[in-house]
């Protein structure tokens, strides 16, 4: 597996996102199918793993934390607060908290459930816009202080948030959604992390499925999946997306690789220190995606799928109007 700098870390150049494997995409797999998967991206060479509080409410880093405590010497280990699962009368919600005692009792818990002393990195998952980003960070930066977070990432924030809070405590990463279907970070994100030596972690880089190629009807959805109350994945919508499929498969078909494999290559050509992280509850999905840092893409190509899918030719939002509100990041209108 190839290597990138995440921060004060040498990872692999694809980590593993492994939010799927406890939430959003229907019901989730068994946890003994989950540990599988996490051993078999270990036998692959990854060393990155991104959890979160959030995922599964917190059942996804007690899946990770029992897989992996075995390698904890061995891995990169990302997990992320200031969102979380908060019991109320009539069940558990998700909460954004970004005030300070929030972010250390978050932390504290992901510690606990994750089984490990210390966080490689601790993102803070949403900027809670009731609290100065310079607070939320100082709250973990004093988390950095005390041993238990390593270095510190933010996710889903603009340009502007990122440069506020590293003036705070230097940003390790920044977190946020980058596929050639999503290309909000290339707005003014991008440049701001090359500035400041940030490293960039793009998620859902495959199009939350769209640029596998696979998935032709949303209506076979599962009724709890996350992408049903996303505008691009509404059927007429997705609809209206689907013929960019035909020129993309046959661009893989000429670089000679998988449809999910060339959106990956297309975010490590992009830039060495982009470090995309695909999540899947299959293994072959999982040996598929690993093996695309093995394509090589000519500067040509990779212009042509520039021109092919974009923010321009791809048609609606990613997020619904409330999950838009909650962000902090740069939007193509």
């Amino acid at each position: 597996m190839q290597q990138r700098q995440l921060g004060p870390f040498t990872v692999s150049a694809i980590g593993l996102g492994c939010m799927n494997l406890s939430h959003a995409y229907g019901a989730p797999p068994a946890p003994e199918v989950g540990e599988a998967l996490l051993h078999r991206a270990l036998d692959l060479g990854v060393t990155m793993f991104d959890t979160a509080a959030l995922y599964g409410f917190g059942t996804n880093e007690l899946l990770v934390g029992k897989a992996l405590k075995a390698h904890r010497q061995h891995i990169t280990l990302c997990t992320k607060g200031g969102m979380a699962g908060v019991s109320f009368p009539d069940g558990v919600k998700r909460v954004i908290n970004g005030r300070p005692e929030a972010i250390r009792q978050n932390c504290e818990d992901s510690l606990s459930r994750l089984g490990t002393d210390v966080i490689d990195l601790y993102y803070l998952h949403r900027w809670d816009k009731q609290v100065p980003i310079e607070d939320s960070v100082g709250a973990v930066s004093d988390l950095v202080r005390a041993g238990k977070v390593r270095s510190i990432g933010l996710s889903e924030v603009s340009a502007i948030t990122l440069r506020k809070a590293h003036a705070v405590h230097p940003i390790a990463a920044l977190q946020t959604e980058y596929s050639l279907w999503t290309r909000n970070p290339e707005i003014a994100v991008l440049k701001a992390c090359e500035a400041l030596g940030v490293t960039f972690v793009a998620f859902s880089p495959v199009a939350r499925g769209f640029l596998c190629g696979d998935l032709r009807d949303v209506s076979t959805l599962a009724a709890n999946d996350i992408r049903r109350a996303m505008p691009r994945f509404a059927p007429d919508t997705y609809a209206a997306n689907l013929p960019l499929l035909q020129g993309y498969q046959a661009m893989a078909q000429e670089v000679g690789c998988t449809p999910a494999q060339l959106a990956l290559a297309w975010l490590l050509h992009k830039d060495s220190k982009i470090i995309p992280i695909p999540g899947t509850q299959n293994i072959r999905h999982l040996e598929d995606n690993m093996a695309a840092t093995q394509v090589v893409l000519s500067s040509e190509q990779m212009q042509r799928l520039e021109a092919l899918i974009n923010q321009h030719t791809v048609k609606g939002p990613r997020y619904n109007a409330q999950n838009s509100i909650e962000v902090d990041t740069e939007e193509f209108v």
